[in-house]
């Protein structure tokens, strides 16, 4: 078989084995001591293509964490601009949320690769603004003074103080909790699906965030298949990346509707 890179490893050599210990070290975490050698040191990637295959999987997930730290700003900035939840399923946040933090335990206390979850903690924080957004700009929020945004966070803060101490949620609690993240999962997607199908528009959703995650799921289903041996967290990944899908088709269907509430056009009809 012939190398392909055999005309450029005594080129690329002399600089991959003067690597200084702050570039090294990171990347014989990421790659394992083993591909490190074989894809870094001896530029041999032929040699091993497991090593390959988690090259590539390590990279899919360090850019999908990349990626999740601003995936939902444009929504943030969505909500903030109009000033209005239209459109915003709350539900659908809550359940996404309770999923999320407990996938975040899950494979936090399972020792799990960071990059094969990372994203789940920085989705989890615009999860909970976006959610505190929706609270404060609906009308329900503020019915009897009833501070829901504040008690929201609270709920939160708690159950996530929960879910990673061993001493108040057991592995074996952890366990059927990430079992139930599959249909909770599942069943956050559908108030949004809903939600937009009843109006017929897309509202303040974010095209962005819808497409992303969308992405984000796909390329999460390889990560788990090349990196982590768990059934619970591949079924979770490739459900919601069919439910991503339906949503991504809505978007697509209603793009050009603008969502106007029917009754207010049938009033000025009548006026």
């Amino acid at each position: 078989m012939v190398d392909p890179f055999a005309i450029v490893r005594p080129y690329l050599q002399p600089i991959t084995h003067s690597l200084p210990p702050a570039i090294q070290e990171p990347l014989t975490a990421l790659l394992t001591p083993k591909c490190y050698q074989i894809l870094i040191d001896d530029i041999n990637p032929l040699a091993s293509p497991s090593c390959i295959k988690l090259a590539v999987s390590k990279a899919i997930g360090i850019g999908i964490i990349a990626a999740s730290s601003v995936v939902k700003i444009p929504q943030l900035l969505k909500l903030l601009n109009a000033r209005s939840a239209q459109g915003v399923s709350f539900l659908s946040y809550l359940l996404e949320t309770t999923a999320y933090a407990i996938n975040l335990a899950y494979n936090f206390r399972k020792g799990n690769p960071f990059s094969t979850y990372g994203e789940t903690a920085l989705i989890l924080i615009q999860n909970v603004a976006i959610a505190v957004m929706v609270l404060t700009f609906s009308s329900k929020s503020s019915t009897r003074g009833v501070p829901w945004p504040a008690i929201f966070v609270a709920g939160v803060a708690a159950a996530a103080y929960a879910l990673f101490s061993p001493d108040v949620v057991s592995s074996n609690t952890l366990q059927l909790l990430q079992m139930a993240t599959l249909p909770l999962n599942l069943a956050s997607k559908v108030p949004q699906i809903a939600e937009v199908q009843r109006a017929k528009s897309t509202g303040q959703l974010s095209a962005f965030a819808v497409f992303n995650y969308l992405a984000g799921s796909l390329a999460r289903v390889f990560t788990t298949l090349a990196e982590v041996d768990d059934v619970l967290i591949l079924a979770g990944f490739i459900g919601g990346a069919a439910l991503n899908a339906v949503l991504a088709g809505q978007m697509v269907m209603f793009w050009n509707n603008s969502g106007a509430p029917k009754e207010v056009t049938k009033e000025r009809k009548k006026a």
